[in-house]
Order: C-alpha cells, then structure tokens, then sequence
C-alpha cells in the first residue's frame, strides 16, 4: 500500500469515527451541530474583527500574539481531553502493518479534519489579511497559513504521542478533571488582560509581539509583515523557523510513534519493587501527624487531596482562584485588604460533603463508628486535615494581599475574620456532611449524582449562608472598629478573638454535628454510595 492510500484510508476512518458517532443518538447529533454552528460563527466573527484591526499601528502584535495562544491551545488540549479524538491514540493501529513514516503523514493529514482545525484557519486567515500588504505579502500569506497551521496539528499530535500512555490510563483520564482549573485561572487572566489594554491600548503588547514574532508558529505570521514592510531577508529566516519547527515536531512525533508501536506496554511488566515503595510511602506523612485515629484520619484525609483526581482538582481550584481574586484585584487597583478572606472562604468550602468525598468507601470508616464519640473524632480529624493546609494559606494569601496595597495597619484584622469565616465553615461544613450528604460520581466530569442537585444545593449555599451568619459578631466587631476607633488598637484585638472565635466555633460544630452523623450512618452511606 503506497503512503497516498495509507493517507486516503486513515482520512475515511477519521470520517466514519464522526459520523458513526453521530450516529449514536439524536441529543449527541443535536449537540454536535449546534457546537459547530457557535464555534464557526465564532470563528468567522472573529475573522471579521481581525480583517478591521488592518492598518492599525499594532496589528502585528495582536496577531503574532493570537497564533502563539492559538498553538498553546493545540499543545494542551490533548492532555485535558484525550478523549475527543479518538485517531489520538496510536496505540490502536499497533496490530497493522503499517511504518511510522506513512503513519505520520496520514496522522496529519487525518487531524486536519474536524471544527478545531477550521477554526484554527479562519483565526490564520484573518490574521494574514490583517497584515499582508502587496502581492508579494499575499503569496508569503498562504504559505504562512498552512505552515501555522501544521505546526498547531503536528504540536498537538507530538504531545499526544509523547504522553499516550498516561492519556489512555485511568489517572491519565482523571487529568481532563484539572480542565475546570485552566478555564477558571484563563477566564481570570484574560479578564485581568483585556481590563489592562482597554485602560493602556494595544501599546502594551508590543514587546511581547516583537518576542513571539520569531516563536514558531507566530514566526509564519510575522514574516508576512515582514514582506509587508520590505524585509524579505527577516521574512525568510521567520518562515525557516516554522518550517524548521515543523519539521522538529515530526521528527519528534515519528520518533515516539516507533517507540509506541515496538515497545511493550508498562503494564504488561512485573513491577518488584512495588511492595518495598509502598512501605517507604507509609511512614513519612504518618510521624508528623498525632497517634491514635485523629492523626490517621488526618492522613487519609490528605491522602485523598494528594492521590484521588477529583479531591485533588477541588483543592487546586480553590487554593488558585483564593489567590487569583484577591491579587489581582490588587493588581488592578480596585482591590481591598478584605478580599483576602476569599481564601478562607473557598478552602472552607472542602469541608461540605466530607463523607460524599470518600463515595463507596465510606462503609469502611462507617464500619469503625459505633457512637457520638466515634463521629466526632472522625469530623475532628478531617477537620484537623484541612486546617493544616488552609491555615498557613490563607495567613500567605492575607499578607501578600496586604503587602501588595500596602495596608499593613489592616492584616491582624483581616486575619481574624478569616480565621472566624474558616471555623464556622469548618462548623456548619460538618453539620451539613451529616444531614445533607451526596454522592461525587469518580467517572465523568459530574460533581453530582443524577436526582442529587438539589441536596448539593442545600448543603453548600446553604451552609455557606450560615456560616456567615455564625461569623456576623466578628464582622460586626471588624465595622464597629473602622467606624469607630480613632486609632489601630482594636485592629489588633480583632486578631485573637476571630481566632478564639474560629476555634470555639468549630469545636460547638463538630459537638453538634457528631451524634447527628452516628444516628445517621445507614441514610448517609446510602447516599453517598448513588454515584
């Protein structure tokens, strides 16, 4: 077979992997169309947007900049969704007597088919129209598209090569969880962007466009300004760079298709040293932590934080987005000291649904409570885990916010109320994990069991109401001192007794909530173990 019909087969089994999934249900085809009107529509806007920024005096930042994004994108997607390709994974074409080289090609020509890769050449094609400038400009234009975009597709072909078996693996899957985090830390990046330029212009991005304008791709964009201008030598050496990095890519790409495709599989080895690494794992976390089961409730507590996908993906979310609002903020120029709080706030949040978090296994710790006493080490504990991690970061997060405003006469009144938030978060968290539990599906994206919304409702906001309704006498206190005091004396005093009110708190919490949770082991495993 000739690596023409190598490529004409793998494009007609990329077309019949579409449409026979298509295929599958009406509410997936309704769901795909749709999609794809938004993303072409969004696509050809955005090509309109570009083709008016011609002639503006930083244009070529704009785009140069918009196709190094662009190429980010191709490089991560593959390691949040795995699953949205399946010609993605190579593994599957291992049985077939086919060579590396032919594959690649065929590969590449196959990824080119699809809404991304159009998208991707409506955004190139108004990118070169915003600059090109001249016959000769045009001409540079539909080599440099079609070298921008092959790099995109080789990049994102390479990466997916390089990490497949991660990818196909069930922690690999677990990856795409993180999405939620990227999107939540992007969303507040380009909205931090996009406040700076509308108050700066398009003037700011200058320096970075004359960096990314000789970063392939970005390079094939900005040789055709380049041509554009009358520097054709500058031109040349951009487009070699493409060309250069495509071919690297390629290189890189063949090179673990072979690897991929003559190698076992790790999973079909005998690993020895397995046993002797587990009992190295046990001992290091265990000697920090108090004996008894406090200390091992507090490890598998955080146990869970390290190792399980969607515990992890929770926590990383919170600790980035408790960073990112008061900073930036900050940053902007419209921030204030008491947004520090949110750190304390969105990490108060992991003590909702504690026994939800462990879904089906939570037989095993029922099976250790017998009596109030019991439930109320097990809450103690996992609160115990979670303040390890939440007080010293929201101390951090408090301190960084106050040394970026300069508002030091602030900080041990702004730590107080985040330690009084965080105990009655911790209070009503523990409450709510007894009386309004859910199940978190381990598979999918879903934080929820079907039927279960509106428990996750009730105990989240909820809790979230009445935990800032348990912490009214210290903001009262925080108020009462800023409209009244003539000095910063009471500022200081706010300091102990948020954190002497966080504590008593908490303790009345876990007190309250213990004999709810014995009495209600059997309705809590039940819910718990839906998903």
């Amino acid at each position: 077979m000739t690596t023409a019909d190598v490529t004409a087969v793998v494009v007609r089994l990329k077309l019949s992997l579409l449409r026979n999934g298509l295929r599958q249900s009406g509410g997936r085809r309704a769901a795909y169309v749709v999609s794809a009107v938004v993303v072409l529509l969004f696509g050809a806007l955005q090509l309109l947007g570009l083709a008016a920024l011609r002639g503006h005096a930083h244009a070529e930042s704009v785009v140069v900049l918009l196709t190094a994004v662009l190429a980010l994108g191709w490089a991560v997607m593959p390691l949040f969704f795995p699953g949205g390709d399946e010609t993605l994974d190579p593994t599957r074409l291992v049985m077939l007597p086919l060579r590396p080289r032919p594959l690649v090609r065929a590969l590449l020509a196959a990824s080119l088919v699809g809404i991304g890769p159009l998208f991707t050449l409506l955004l190139l094609t108004g990118s070169v129209i915003t600059v090109a400038h001249g016959g000769a400009a045009y001409a540079v234009a539909v080599v440099a598209v079609v070298l921008a975009l092959l790099v995109c597709v080789a990049l994102a072909r390479a990466v997916a090569a390089a990490n497949i078996r991660l990818l196909t693996s069930r922690k690999g899957r677990d990856l795409a969880v993180l999405s939620g985090l990227v999107i939540a830390i992007g969303a507040q990046v380009v909205n931090f962007g996009a406040q700076r330029l509308g108050s700066s212009g398009l003037a700011q991005l200058a320096p970075a466009g004359d960096v990314a304008k000789w970063v392939p791709p970005a390079s094939a964009i900005g040789a055709v300004d380049s041509v554009s201008s009358g520097a054709y030598g500058a031109a040349a050496a951009q487009l070699a760079l493409s060309a250069g990095a495509l071919a690297a890519l390629i290189a890189v790409w063949s090179r673990h298709l072979t690897r991929l495709m003559t190698s076992p599989d790790g999973s079909t080895l005998q690993v020895s040293a397995e046993p002797a690494a587990r009992g190295r794992a046990g001992t290091g976390l265990a000697r920090l932590l108090p004996p008894g089961r406090t200390g091992t409730v507090m490890e598998r507590s955080l146990r869970y934080v390290w190792r399980d996908p969607k515990t992890k993906a929770a926590w990383v979310t919170s600790l980035a987005i408790g960073l990112i609002v008061p900073v930036f903020n900050a940053l902007q120029g419209t921030g204030s000291v008491y947004f520090a709080c949110f750190a304390a706030g969105m990490l108060g949040i992991q003590m909702y649904n504690q026994f939800g978090q462990d879904t089906s296994a939570f037989w095993i710790v029922a099976m250790t409570i017998s009596s109030g006493r019991d439930a109320y080490v097990e809450l103690r504990g996992r609160a115990f885990a979670l303040l390890v991690i939440t007080l010293p970061y929201a101390t951090l997060v408090t301190v960084v916010t106050t040394a970026m405003l300069g508002d030091w006469a602030r900080l041990p009144e702004v730590l107080g109320l985040s330690f009084a938030l965080l105990g009655a978060m911790l209070a009503t968290g523990a409450w709510t994990s007894a009386r309004f539990p859910y199940s978190i599906p381990q598979e999918g994206y879903k934080n929820v069991a079907p039927g279960q919304t509106g428990l996750a409702w009730i105990s989240i906001f909820g809790g979230m109401v009445s935990a800032a309704l348990l912490a009214a006498p210290v903001i009262a206190a925080a108020i009462w001192a800023n409209v009244a005091r003539n000095g910063d004396s009471w500022g200081w005093l706010l300091l102990p007794a948020g954190a002497a009110y966080g504590a008593a708190i908490t303790w009345a919490g876990l007190r309250l909530a213990a004999p709810r949770t014995a009495a209600r082991l059997p309705e809590i495993l039940t819910a718990v173990s839906k998903g």
